[in-house]
């Protein structure tokens, strides 16, 4: 049996990746879905898997025509 196991990658790991602030991706993320907030200390922060990484590039690269 295959175990599948998510690897998360945070919110300032994610901007970088994508080449945006955190202020951007984190708007992103809440306009289309893709990540999940957690609590980290006293703020909350975003973790994405790679599926939604590869998701938000696709969407955020989209030209309009």
């Amino acid at each position: 049996m295959d175990i599948f196991e998510h690897k998360y990658i945070s919110q300032s790991k994610a901007a970088t990746l994508l080449g945006m602030t955190e202020k951007d991706l984190c708007r992103i993320s809440r306009e289309s879905g893709y990540g999940h907030k957690e609590r980290v200390g006293m703020h909350e922060e975003y973790f994405f898997t790679i599926e939604e990484l590869r998701n938000l590039c696709e969407l955020t690269t989209q030209t309009v025509n």
